[in-house]
């Protein structure tokens, strides 16, 4: 494909209280080894930071910089906001927390052209900035933290049921409608599913690596993963055949878990061996994970293992039905 030829891209990206980030993740946009025309829209939440200041110093900065308003605050509403307000046929998505690797754009926009998919995706590559958020990053790349979700852990180019953010074609993103309003979370899993069953590819390549910032605190990566868990329940509820086993080991451990305590409390001593064997399973995981870390980063990996998994499952064991039934409603009326 010559420079010539290459389209023109629109780089979306969903904004609620990122002053920390927002505008090292814009620069990693504005600063792609791409050739062809490029825009980028950001979709502005109500924030409490300076977040909408440094949003409009970028806009008289560099006039490829355009905002639209976010009054819900919510991702899906933002990234229909700023999907409506762009204008080029490949679409990127990009969170304000997120950096693009140099080439990620030429890389995505040739894989569309090679696959002939609807959207392509790669490696959410999470960096910690202090001995917490490395610890993070360590538990969401490994294993034992996020099972064989090929999007955090790498592994082969190769069709995927979902892949981290996306680049999609705009014809796509119009025929499905865009995203779903209603899923909080989980609408990324959820368009892809409505893409992948209306015929569609997903494609994931490792050749694409988008870096990560995680959570600064227990409080807020236990949030996150529990809204994680309970919108991808309503997920499994919306869309019929759409769970798998690997969703469903966390919140089998949280029952697990739980089980034991209740036993070893009341009945026997032996019903502990459940907790204590988990515990010892995610500080022996816990040793791989960390290599080249340091002490203080590969300490906490066992509690942000802990934090992810049973957040996770408690947010899926207690996603209430009538979530799911108000979604299911939104999309008959």
């Amino acid at each position: 494909m010559r420079d010539q030829q290459l389209p023109a891209v629109s780089v979306i990206m969903p904004v609620l209280n990122e002053e920390r980030h927002l505008r090292t993740s814009v620069r990693h946009i504005l600063e792609q080894e791409y050739a062809g025309e490029l825009e980028v829209v950001i979709a502005l939440g109500p924030s409490t930071d300076r977040t909408d200041e440094i949003a409009a110093e970028l806009v008289a900065e560099d006039s490829r910089v355009h905002t639209v308003p976010n009054p819900t605050g919510r991702t899906p509403a933002a990234l229909n906001a700023a999907i409506k307000a762009s204008r080029h046929p490949i679409v990127v998505r990009v969170d304000g927390h997120g950096m693009l690797s140099p080439d990620y754009i030429a890389t995505a926009v040739r894989l569309l052209d090679e696959t002939g998919a609807q959207n392509v995706g790669g490696i959410m590559h999470a960096e910690g900035e202090n001995d917490w958020e490395m610890a993070v990053a360590a538990a969401m790349t490994s294993k034992i933290g996020v099972g064989n979700a090929a999007f955090h852990t790498g592994g082969r180019a190769a069709p995927a049921e979902t892949v981290y953010l996306g680049v999609f074609r705009r014809e796509e993103l119009e025929r499905q409608g865009g995203y779903n309003e209603e899923f909080i979370r989980a609408q990324d899993w959820e368009l892809n599913f409505r893409i992948r069953e209306a015929g569609g590819l997903i494609w994931f390549s490792p050749e694409l690596k988008v870096s990560y910032r995680p959570r600064p605190n227990v409080r807020a990566l236990a949030k996150q993963y529990k809204n994680y868990g309970r919108w991808r329940h309503v997920v499994a509820r919306y869309h019929q055949g759409s769970i798998n086993l690997r969703y469903l080991a966390a919140p089998a451990a949280v029952c697990a878990i739980a089980a034991g305590v209740v036993v070893g409390a009341t009945v026997s001593p032996w019903g502990l061996v459940v907790p204590a064997g988990y515990l010892a399973a995610i500080t022996a995981g816990s040793v791989p994970a960390g290599k080249g870390l340091p002490a203080g980063a590969r300490l906490r990996i066992p509690l942000a293992l802990a934090t992810m998994h049973m957040s996770w499952g408690y947010g899926f064991l207690t996603s209430p039905r009538s979530l799911a039934k108000k979604v299911i409603a939104s999309r008959r009326v």
